[in-house]
């Protein structure tokens, strides 16, 4: 590879990780993946089922079936990553061309610039809760944003003062979060348990909880829920499904990668979300009405000193969230779109930037934005790219990579121009059946326009994606298959 160095696709950064430096074993994933569910949102996805209508064993099964979904292409595209110690973006040159693979890497990064927005969005509301006690004043701030924006002053504030604690941490480097992601490995847990505690206790059980009734009058109304529901507990980890190769690429064997994430995505995702789902619940009980955002939860807590606390604890945690799960991953992305010119932190800084404009307040205001408009929406193009890069490297390339082409403008993956246009067709027939339910959805489009058939499509948004994109870019591949190629001497 030391020939390549002077390609423009290169940079250390994209490299791929030689095999004796792959350090990464079974716990190391087990321990990412318990690391990463316990977070706030994975907390709000439960409640925001049971917002929804749903009743506790309702949502921690959707919950489970949509993980244990998205555990497939997880394990599916991590293996590249482990074979070949390449990341996401370069793994999608082989399929998309290697100028072409910029148009998923920039799609999974924009993604990833809001789950940034949100996830700094909860840590700068936690700061707002706990100031507002100590300074009342913030609350009653004069209104300086348009009403349009939904967009309070004070909580304003803290969220910009958290965005700039974020952007001199992405300025520090990566390195400086280790003590944080200590911290929130140890502190998170225990705070949940707490939690939990508290609930059980102040309405004298789990019974009371557990015996609340699911909203739905019918079958029919509770699977008109269940499929959107579990597409978007599915999309809530497609981001992750896509570029999982970042991470895989450093394992020592594929049954690290594979075991690692299989005993512990689902089982990790399910018991913190049954968390969520008991407090949910016992707020109810407690407040007489249901409280699915445990931020406003822990403001209703008398105690100064207490909410202060966690209220701290929550944004240093979401900080080391936010810098492991939300940076690492699109700076690489935006690092593919000229890798001699964007190196980590420009990449962290583009991220911080469109995690402002796409207003995450707006998205979590509501479990149905949440839900429908965020999970939903972004599963709508992750799926596609998934099915893509899938049918691609187990059934066009029989899992073989020549991995100096990968970095090559000239090679296997240059197709015309660099770009396979095979692949970004397919990728846009994957996209539209899902876009007039979409634009119904954040009311574009009136509904009375769209036949309900059609528009009904969208809640299944990233099964329809990843199968359409994936058999569209196999037939249209098929007659190219018997073409590829592969020089076996000089596959690693």
């Amino acid at each position: 590879m030391e020939e390549l160095k002077h390609s423009a696709l290169y940079s250390e950064d994209l490299a791929p990780i030689p095999a004796e430096h792959r350090t990464w074993g079974t716990w190391d994933y087990a321990a990412l993946w318990i690391s990463m569910s316990l977070c706030i949102p994975t907390y709000m996805m439960a409640s925001s089922l049971m917002e929804g209508g749903m009743n506790w064993w309702q949502a921690i099964l959707t919950i489970f079936l949509g993980n244990m979904v998205v555990l497939v292409p997880m394990i599916l595209n991590g293996h590249a990553g482990a074979k070949y110690g390449i990341p996401f973006p370069v793994f999608a040159r082989a399929s998309f061309g290697v100028k072409g693979a910029n148009i998923p890497a920039v799609l999974r990064a924009i993604v990833a610039c809001g789950w940034f927005g949100i996830q700094t969005w909860i840590g700068g509301y936690a700061l707002y809760q706990m100031l507002r006690l100590w300074f009342p004043a913030l609350e009653t701030l004069p209104q300086i944003f348009p009403v349009s924006w939904s967009l309070q002053t004070g909580p304003a504030i803290t969220f910009l003062l958290f965005w700039l604690l974020n952007m001199y941490v992405v300025y520090l480097g990566v390195e400086s979060i280790k003590k944080l992601l200590l911290f929130k490995a140890f502190f998170l847990p225990l705070a949940a348990l707490a939690l939990l505690f508290w609930a059980i206790s102040a309405v004298n059980g789990l019974g009371p909880i557990l015996s609340q009734p699911s909203k739905f009058a019918t079958t029919s109304d509770f699977f008109t829920f269940f499929f959107p529901a579990l597409t978007g507990m599915v999309g809530f980890w497609a981001t992750l499904s896509l570029n999982i190769p970042d991470f895989t690429r450093y394992a020592k064997s594929q049954r690290a990668q594979i075991v690692g994430q299989a005993i512990s995505l689902a089982p990790s995702m399910t018991l913190f979300s049954f968390i969520g789902v008991v407090v949910t619940s016992a707020t109810v009980i407690i407040y007489g009405t249901m409280i699915w955002d445990p931020l406003v939860l822990a403001g209703k807590f008398d105690s100064k000193l207490l909410v202060t606390f966690a209220m701290i604890a929550v944004a240093i945690s979401t900080l080391a969230t936010n810098i492991a799960a939300n940076i690492v991953s699109p700076a690489n992305d935006f690092a593919n779109l000229s890798p001699s010119k964007i190196d980590f932190k420009r990449g962290g800084y583009i991220t911080g930037i469109l995690g402002i404009l796409i207003f995450p307040w707006k998205l979590i205001a509501d479990p149905s934005g949440y839900i429908f408009t965020w999970l939903i929406a972004y599963s709508s193009l992750l799926g596609p790219i998934g099915g893509i890069m899938i049918v691609d490297y187990y059934f066009v390339r029989k899992q073989k990579l020549h991995v100096p082409d990968l970095y090559k403008f000239t090679g296997l993956y240059s197709y015309k121009n660099g770009i396979n246009m095979l692949a970004v067709s397919a990728l846009l027939i994957g996209i539209l059946p899902n876009v007039p339910g979409f634009l119904t959805t954040i009311a574009v489009l009136p509904k009375t326009y769209v036949p309900e058939w059609i528009s009904h499509i969208y809640n299944y948004a990233w099964f329809v994606g990843f199968l359409v994109s994936g058999l569209v870019y196999y037939g249209l591949m098929r007659k190219q298959v018997a073409e590829v190629e592969y020089p076996l001497a000089a596959l690693v």
